[in-house]
């Protein structure tokens, strides 16, 4: 991986230990062919020319084979008839959680049919859009497209975007919606004058549909309004003050989360009315809430990032042979990205970075809510949002500590990653499997099963 463009960061935000150089040009005269390897090798060095082709990238590989297997998985039984009963307007469905996420599939099913292709392509869009978001929190924080782009690539390759890019449950909505409007929050910090409020606002109303889709999308608000609070000073975020970034977040959101039930006002049986919409939050509370059985694969939030016991979605004959999807991460970027993240709290601690502290802290944060959220069961799937941070925390540790020796690093970090995704991914993807007791190749742990 050949060094990519760095330009000049803004203060406070990227790590002054890592000098940039200027960008190449490409002028028109002898001394730089404009041949075409020199035409894409500008492009793939530049930020958005990289976003773009990472993006192809990942829809390509969301999409192959998208349709196996051709029945429901998992959650799906619960999203996929909700969704139908949505777009049908006939009443409530899964009333435990919001309507955007299911409205989401309900439209991958009129765009592309009633089947696994359309219940599905919509998640597959989310993932681009997750990874591409990652992509600009880390090109927007350390200005370096290879930063951005070991990012985003990390994220490509940690199994757990894979996973949820191809089954339609809500978390994939909801992390995308989280990520990008991160990068709308950031994208504020590196602005001026009127596009400050704009972009921020942009943000919270992003934040507001991703609570629209799960109410675990609600402490990403309250985490934005902390790093305002820290990250505000005289030298950042000019023209927006406290009260302006207060008000933008808490009407954007607001309005854009209630704004996501108005289906509902027109079901044909049992429709929200203005009188019953906020009753009905205290019924999905509820929901949320109740005590659960005992569920084989339930698990401690405090087991997830150490890979104790990730879940099955699919082991079964199905579509003519043996088949699973096993949500996992990817071990290299779930282990590798917690001694990351301690490596980003030293940055912070020994440096004052705020770039290696907000990366550290959006790990913290997304993984350590879960010992507060009132949950009777946990589940493996819920580390996901969690788990899209490291490879961030990753690439940003590489950017400030892989100097000397230690340089071309994040490219051989890269590689391992994608040997071990190439390696699990026959129980990542549904693909073929020899028969019933072919799981075993790949339970590195009892606890696994």
């Amino acid at each position: 991986m050949a060094d990519p463009t760095r330009s000049t960061p803004a203060p406070g935000l990227a790590d002054p230990a890592r000098a940039p150089s200027s960008a190449p040009t490409y002028r028109e005269d002898r001394e730089v062919p404009r041949d075409t390897v020199a035409v894409w090798r500008a492009r793939a060095t530049h930020p958005v020319g990289a976003a773009i082709l990472l993006a192809v990238v990942a829809q390509l590989l969301f999409t192959w084979h998208l349709a196996t297997p051709h029945t429901l998985v998992f959650d799906e039984i619960h999203y996929v008839p909700a969704a139908r009963r949505l777009w049908a307007l006939t009443g409530p469905a899964n009333i435990e959680h919001p309507l955007l996420g299911k409205a989401l599939i309900g439209i991958g099913i009129a765009l592309f049919g009633d089947d696994s292709f359309g219940w599905r392509i919509m998640a597959t869009l989310a993932g681009t859009a997750t990874m591409v978001g990652l992509y600009a929190i880390a090109w927007l924080t350390f200005r370096d497209v290879r930063t951005a782009v070991v990012t985003g690539l990390l994220a490509i390759l940690n199994f757990t975007l894979y996973v949820q890019a191809r089954i339609a449950m809500l978390d994939g909505f909801m992390a995308a919606l989280v990520v990008v409007g991160a990068a709308a929050m950031l994208w504020s910090m590196r602005s001026e004058g009127a596009a400050v409020g704009r972009r921020w606002l942009l943000g919270s109303v992003l934040l507001g549909l991703a609570a629209g889709v799960k109410w675990v999308a609600v402490p990403y608000g309250v985490l934005a309004a902390v790093a305002y609070l820290l990250a505000r000073g005289p030298t950042r975020w000019p023209g927006l003050t406290i009260w302006d970034a207060a008000w933008r977040l808490a009407l954007g959101s607001g309005i854009a989360y209630f704004a996501t039930f108005l289906p509902a006002f027109f079901y044909a049986s049992e429709p929200l009315t203005l009188a019953t919409l906020l009753p009905f939050q205290l019924t999905m509370f509820t929901q949320q809430t109740q005590v659960l059985p005992h569920h084989t694969y339930q698990s401690a939030w405090w087991s997830w990032p150490l890979l104790i016991r990730p879940i099955w979605y699919l082991y079964e004959p199905v579509d003519g042979a043996q088949r699973g999807i096993l949500l996992l991460g990817n071990p290299a970027i779930m282990w590798g990205g917690l001694i990351a993240v301690a490596a980003c709290l030293w940055g912070w601690l020994r440096e004052r970075s705020v770039a290696l502290g907000g990366v550290a802290a959006l790990w913290l944060g997304g993984w350590g809510m879960w010992a507060l959220i009132p949950k009777s069961l946990g589940f493996y799937y819920y580390y996901y949002l969690p788990s899209l941070w490291l490879p961030l925390a990753i690439a940003a540790a590489f950017h400030r500590f892989g100097q000397g020796r230690a340089r071309h690093w994040d490219e051989s970090f890269v590689v391992l990653s994608a040997g071990l995704f190439l390696y699990f991914w026959p129980i990542i993807s549904a693909a073929p499997l020899y028969g019933p007791q072919a799981f075993q190749h790949w339970m590195w742990f009892g606890s696994w099963l």
